[in-house]
C-alpha cells in the first residue's frame, strides 16, 4: 500500500504500475565526504510512472501550467515498511514555498529573510538606476547627431570622388595636348582643388567633432557610474549570497547538519543551490526517516528562457547546483545494487571477421562512464568469450534504440570496417514510429547538429557551430496519429535520427525520453536499426543483414 502526503493525490500509484519491471534509467550519485565512497540513487521506470502521473494531475488542475520550472517526486518507504510519495518543486512557487502536499523549502531562508528583504531592495533601487542611465535622453540624442554627421559626410565623401573623377580625367587630356609651363599651370590649379576639397573634409570633421564630444563625455561618464553601480550590485549579491549559505542547513541520512558555507568548498556558490527538487525531497526524508527507495526529477510548465528545458521532460541532477551537495546527501542511505536486466544478446550472424547483433533496446553499445554504465554488448560478449578474445563495436547505437550492431573479432577488421563507415560505403536503414501524422511521402532532412555543452546529451540544430548531417526518408503508413518511417542516415551523427525526425518533421520518435513528449508508450525508443549494407574486410563481396522492425 502507498500513503500519499497528499489528498490532491490519492490513488496515484496503482497496483498495476507496483506490478512492473523496475528498471532502472539514470544514477543520482556522488561521493560521500568523509570516505569517498560513491553513493547512488536510482531513478527507475515505477518512478517515472508516479511522475508522468503527476503531470496528468498538474495538467488536469492547470494551476502549474504558466511559470516554468523543475518538479520531482521521491518513492520512499517508512519505518514500518510502508510506501510513501514525496513530491516538491524547485524555488518558489509564485513567491511561496508553503504549498499543502509540497516539501516546503529546506529551513534557513527565514533566518536571512529581513537582510534579504533589505539588500533586494537596494539591488532594485540600483538595478533602476542602471535602466535610467542606458536610457538618457542624452543617448538618443548622440545616437541622432551621430547618424546625421555619417549621412553628411557621405554626402561630401561622393562629391569629392566625383569632383576627383572629374580632375583626373582633365589631368590626363592636358597632359596629352599640353605641355611647358602651360600644363604646369593648370596642374597646380587642379592640385589646388584637390587640397580644397582635402581641407574641407577636415573642416566638416573638426566642427562636427566638437558638436559631439560634449555628448560623448557625458556618456562616458553615465558608463563609469554604470560600471560601478554593477560592481556595487556583485558584492551586495554576493554578501546575500554568503548569508543564505551560511543559513541554509541540510541534514543526511547520516544524522549530520551542515550549511551550504560549510559543505560546499567553493568561494562562489551558485545562487539557488539548495533550492532545487532532490536536495528538498532528501533533507525532508532524511528529517522524517524515510527511506528513499527512486526519484525523478521533470520540467513542468513554460520552456526554458534557453529553449534546454521542455516540459515534461526528464532531466538529470543540474550540475552546478545538485551535483556538488549529492554525496553529503545521500551519505547514510547505504549502496543500491544495479538490478540485473535480462537482456538477451541474440547473434544472428558470425564469422571469422565479425559478428551482427540484435542489440535489445535499453542495453548500451559499449560500456559508459562509471560502474553502473558498464553493463554494454561489447562488456558482455567480453564476459562470454575467452578472455584474450577480440571483441569491439565498429559503431554505435543508442541505448535505446533497437537493432543491427556490428562488433570487429580482430584490429584489422575493426579498422576496415570502420573506414567504410567513416567514408559513407555502409548503408543503413532504420525503421521508426512517429508521435504525429507526416503529411510528405518523401525527402531528405538537411539540419546540421551540436552538441551543447550546457545541455548534454542533447544534440540541437546549430546552423553557425553545428556538423552536417543529412538522413533521407519515406513514410511507410500512418495510423492512429502516428506515422511509420525509415530512415536512410547519410551521416551518423549522435541522436541524428532523433533531433531530425523532431525538427525535420515536426514530430519526435514514439518514447522518445529526451526530445519527445508524453506519449501512449513512454518505456522504450520507437527506433530500430532494421538493415545494414557493407563490404566484406575478406574478399569484399556486398554482404548485407536484415533484423525485421519488433514494434
Amino acid at each position: 500500500m502507498i500513503n500519499h502526503f497528499s489528498d490532491a493525490l490519492e490513488n496515484l500509484v496503482s497496483a498495476e504500475l507496483l506490478d512492473t519491471e523496475d528498471k532502472v534509467t539514470y544514477w543520482y550519485e556522488g561521493y560521500c565526504p568523509k570516505t569517498n565512497q560513491l553513493l547512488r540513487l536510482p531513478r527507475t521506470l515505477l518512478v517515472e510512472k508516479i511522475a508522468y502521473q503527476l503531470m496528468d494531475y498538474l495538467q488536469e488542475i492547470g494551476t502549474f501550467q504558466g511559470e516554468g520550472k523543475m518538479y520531482g517526486v521521491l518513492l520512499c518507504q517508512d519505518s514500518g515498511g510502508e510506501l510513501k510519495i514525496i513530491k516538491a518543486f524547485s524555488g518558489l512557487w509564485q513567491g511561496k514555498d508553503n504549498l499543502r502536499g509540497w516539501v516546503k523549502q529546506i529551513p534557513g531562508r527565514k533566518k536571512f529573510a529581513l537582510a534579504e528583504k533589505i539588500t533586494l531592495k537596494e539591488l532594485e533601487r540600483i538595478k533602476q538606476e542602471i535602466i535610467s542611465l542606458e536610457t538618457l535622453i542624452i543617448r538618443e540624442e548622440y545616437d541622432h547627431l551621430r547618424k546625421k554627421y555619417n549621412h553628411d559626410y557621405q554626402i561630401l565623401r561622393a562629391v569629392h570622388q566625383e569632383r576627383k573623377k572629374i580632375r583626373d580625367k582633365k589631368r590626363k587630356s592636358d597632359q596629352e595636348t599640353l605641355g611647358g609651363i602651360l600644363l604646369q599651370e593648370k596642374l597646380e590649379k587642379l592640385a589646388q582643388e584637390s587640397r580644397k576639397d582635402d581641407w574641407e573634409r577636415r573642416s566638416f570633421k573638426k566642427e562636427w567633432q566638437n558638436r559631439l564630444s560634449p555628448f560623448e563625455k557625458q556618456i562616458e561618464c553615465a558608463n563609469q557610474t554604470i560600471q560601478a553601480l554593477k560592481k556595487e550590485r556583485k558584492e551586495l549579491s554576493r554578501q546575500l549570497q554568503l548569508q543564505m549559505q551560511g543559513a541554509y542547513s541540510l541534514t543526511n541520512f547520516a544524522g549530520e547538519t551542515l550549511s551550504l558555507s560549510e559543505l560546499v568548498n567553493k568561494s562562489f556558490i551558485p545562487t539557488g543551490t539548495g533550492d532545487c527538487c532532490a536536495p528538498k525531497l532528501l533533507h525532508y526524508a532524511a528529517v522524517n526517516h524515510l527511506k528513499p527507495i527512486a526519484l525523478a526529477e521533470f520540467w513542468w510548465g513554460s520552456t526554458s528562457a534557453n529553449g534546454e528545458r521542455i516540459s515534461g521532460n526528464f532531466y538529470p541532477a543540474c550540475v552546478e547546483r545538485c551535483q556538488p551537495i549529492m554525496g553529503f546527501l545521500l551519505s547514510g542511505l547505504g549502496d543500491h545494487k544495479i538490478k540485473k536486466n535480462n537482456y538477451e544478446i541474440d547473434i544472428i550472424y558470425e564469422d571469422n571477421c565479425f559478428l551482427v547483433i540484435n542489440k535489445p533496446s535499453g542495453l548500451l553499445s559499449v560500456p559508459g562512464r562509471g560502474g553502473d554504465n558498464f553493463d554494454s554488448v561489447e562488456s558482455r560478449l567480453n564476459v562470454m568469450r575467452k578472455k584474450d578474445d577480440f571483441v569491439k563495436a565498429v559503431h554505435r547505437l543508442d541505448q535505446d534504440t533497437s537493432g543491427i550492431l556490428v562488433i570487429a573479432k580482430n584490429a584489422d577488421i575493426h579498422r576496415n570496417l570502420s573506414s567504410q563507415f567513416a567514408h559513407r560505403r555502409v548503408k543503413k536503414v532504420y525503421e521508426a514510429l512517429l508521435a504525429g501524422v507526416v503529411t510528405i511521402d518523401e525527402g531528405e532532412i538537411d539540419l546540421p547538429l551540436w552538441a551543447n555543452p550546457d545541455n548534454r546529451p542533447c544534440q540541437e540544430v546549430n546552423y553557425s557551430l553545428g556538423k552536417g548531417a543529412l538522413t533521407r526518408f519515406r513514410v511507410m503508413g500512418c495510423d492512429n496519429f502516428e506515422t511509420r518511417v525509415e530512415f536512410f542516415p547519410v551521416t551518423g551523427r549522435t541522436h541524428q535520427l532523433r533531433v531530425h525526425s523532431l525538427m525535420g518533421l515536426g514530430f519526435p520518435i514514439k518514447g522518445d525520453r529526451l526530445y519527445g513528449f508524453m506519449g501512449d508508450n513512454r518505456y522504450r525508443l520507437h527506433l530500430h536499426a532494421r538493415e545494414i549494407s557493407f563490404d566484406h574486410p575478406h574478399g569484399g563481396e556486398r554482404v548485407s543483414f536484415t533484423i525485421p522492425c519488433p514494434f
